[in-house]
């Protein structure tokens, strides 16, 4: 019968009885359980160690591994524990939860009292995860502090740790770990330490062997106003001058300037440009805004400055001949920015008139980008404001991925793809800053999405409000199944819109999407579509619109699905090894 004693001088230390001293004498070794613990006994040089049965990287009984020199050693991946600390001589394999152990009248006695803060043991591997680029470590950390700690202390981790350790600045890692933060309300509670262990392993794997970023100091005793640092900042863009453009943006923060100030120099000078990196700089000036929002701005400076090196170093659309001819898109763009304060003006007085979304929808999926520009300024004077404006192009770009036809060859997926996530980042922008730089932004969508025309000849159909059904859950039963087929694109776009046209929840379906792109190795697009049309969908207001953008989402994730589903496989390793299921031991 199991017996306990309380040390008289730690009271807060609980021994529990574990076997007679001579059995372990005998074998060497010994498993006991006590209580919730399966433990390992070992007899090594004289001494009784106690370890937990189970080897923390991939569950393996270490009973009966080889004991030698006070290093006990796991025959499944040879990870060596010291059998007295429990600690790893293997930082991929984690530290082994070590019990004192206590001799008393020939017994073996184990103190089964914890010895470490485990939140602050896990915080710690989550960092040795993230520097080594380990995922089955950054799994376990994130499913151990899953509930203990807040989502946002854990993103705040992978943010400061990617901004610093990746001289290459804001790239996809950091992009995915914001959209898996922005996920975090749809998905179901199961799901969301797997979408930030997605978002931190992609961080990790941007980081892997990068330089550090080193930080260029402000400017000394600052006193320059916004307007100067502003137009110092474009200008050092404009000149790909990397290290006094981030002077600049350093000084902005270190001087007190406000958040949308920080925020209308950056999208002044990423517009200051066409389209830049078929439009990823946006996207990721607009991602690590709110990611600083998660955290209130902590660690500002150095976030920030992981944006310089992507504006001074990405593509010009005005160098590309896709841009230049057979028409002069350039040039037609040109000619509308110079008539945009005007449009503004004229438009100014009426701005809740405006309504003519779907006439300008029918222009912007055209093949005149004169017209397309004439409509969106004459949209203006009419009264349209630029978020109006951004959400209309936005719907538009999403229209494309909804009406891709499937005979386009594959890479086209993201062609139809980085208008709709670049219009959705254009309108975050303007809700943040209306400015009329940013402002820009909607011009450059609307003829990213006028260069895609090709890509709905002939359009794929949109399926229609028909074939309602008197239980759609079922529908949504479904659509797993169906996604482990390749190229269930139609199929799977009409059964998620015989879903929403029947009545079925779209939060319920949301939450099955990100269900279905958590599974497959994570694809940065994927992730970004995913992200963008979740957001795109509250905006239409749960309209038939937003349902299009639902089922554009969901046939650019079955375009690409199924994959090897690696990353979940890790997942679900690390998940089973948290609840204590049986691995390898015997049943």
């Amino acid at each position: 019968m199991t017996q306990t004693f309380e040390n008289p001088t730690h009271t807060k230390e609980r021994y529990v009885f574990a076997a007679n001293l001579a059995e372990v004498l005998s074998s060497g070794s010994k498993v006991v359980n006590l209580e919730q613990h399966v433990i390992a006994l070992f007899y090594s040089d004289g001494k009784v160690y106690a370890i937990d049965n189970r080897c923390p990287h991939m569950g393996f009984p270490l009973h009966g591994s080889i004991c030698k020199d006070g290093i006990v050693t796991c025959p499944w991946h040879y990870a060596r524990f010291d059998l007295d600390s429990g600690g790893t001589f293997d930082s991929w394999a984690d530290d082994v939860r070590a019990f004192p152990v206590e001799i008393r009248d020939g017994e073996i006695w184990v103190n089964l009292t914890p010895q470490v803060d485990l939140v602050t043991h896990q915080c710690q591997r989550l960092q040795d995860g993230l520097e080594q680029s380990i995922s089955l470590v950054i799994a376990k950390s994130v499913i151990a502090l899953d509930k203990q700690v807040d989502a946002t202390e854990i993103f705040r981790m992978g943010l400061e740790f990617g901004a610093h350790h990746n001289k290459g600045g804001w790239s996809s890692g950091l992009t995915i770990l914001t959209c898996m933060m922005n996920l975090l309300p749809y998905l179901d509670a199961e799901d969301k330490p797997c979408a930030l262990y997605q978002g931190l392993s992609a961080v990790a794997r941007d980081s892997a062997e990068a330089p550090p970023h080193f930080a260029v100091h402000p400017l000394p005793n600052s006193n320059v106003n916004a307007n100067t640092l502003k137009n110092w900042f474009r200008e050092f863009i404009e000149r790909r001058d990397s290290e006094a453009a981030e002077r600049c943006l350093v000084t902005a923060v270190r001087t007190g300037l406000s958040r949308q100030q920080i925020a209308d120099m950056l999208f002044a000078a990423a517009t200051d440009h066409r389209w830049l990196d078929v439009g990823h700089t946006v996207d990721f000036i607009n991602k690590a805004l709110e990611a600083l929002d998660y955290v209130n701005w902590q660690g500002a400076e150095q976030v920030l400055a992981s944006l310089v090196v992507p504006l001074t170093s990405a593509s010009r659309m005005e160098e590309s001949s896709s841009w230049r001819y057979p028409v002069d898109l350039v040039a037609i763009l040109d000619d509308a920015f110079k008539q945009l304060p005007a449009a503004l003006e004229v438009g100014s007085g009426h701005r809740s008139t405006w309504s003519a979304q779907d006439e300008l929808t029918t222009i912007l999926l055209g093949d005149d980008p004169q017209a397309i520009v004439d409509v969106l300024l004459n949209a203006l004077r009419c009264g349209a404001t630029e978020e109006q404006l951004a959400l209309t192009v936005a719907y538009a770009a999403a229209l494309r991925v909804a009406r891709f036809n499937t005979n386009n060859d594959f890479g086209d997926w993201d062609t139809a793809h980085h208008p709709f996530t670049y219009a959705n980042a254009v309108h975050q922008g303007l809700q943040r800053v209306p400015s009329l730089e940013l402002l820009r932004g909607v011009f450059d969508g609307a003829m990213s999405v006028y260069l895609n025309r090709f890509l709905n000849v002939p359009p794929a159909r949109i399926p229609e409000p028909k074939d309602i059904v008197e239980n759609p859950e079922k529908l949504l039963g479904e659509l797993p199944n169906l996604l482990d087929r390749q190229q269930q694109v139609n199929e799977a776009g009409k059964l998620v819109a015989q879903y929403l046209y029947s009545g079925g929840k779209p939060e319920l379906l949301m939450a099955m999407l990100g269900k279905l792109m958590l599974r497959e190795n994570r694809d940065f697009h994927v992730i970004q579509e995913i992200e963008a049309a979740f957001k795109q969908y509250y905006l239409l207001s749960k309209s038939q619109k937003a349902f299009h953008v639902l089922i554009a989402a969901t046939r650019y994730l079955a375009a690409h699905a199924p994959t090897m589903r690696a990353q979940a496989q890790t997942y679900q390793m690390a998940y089973r090894l948290h609840k204590g299921e049986l691995l390898f031991e015997d049943k």
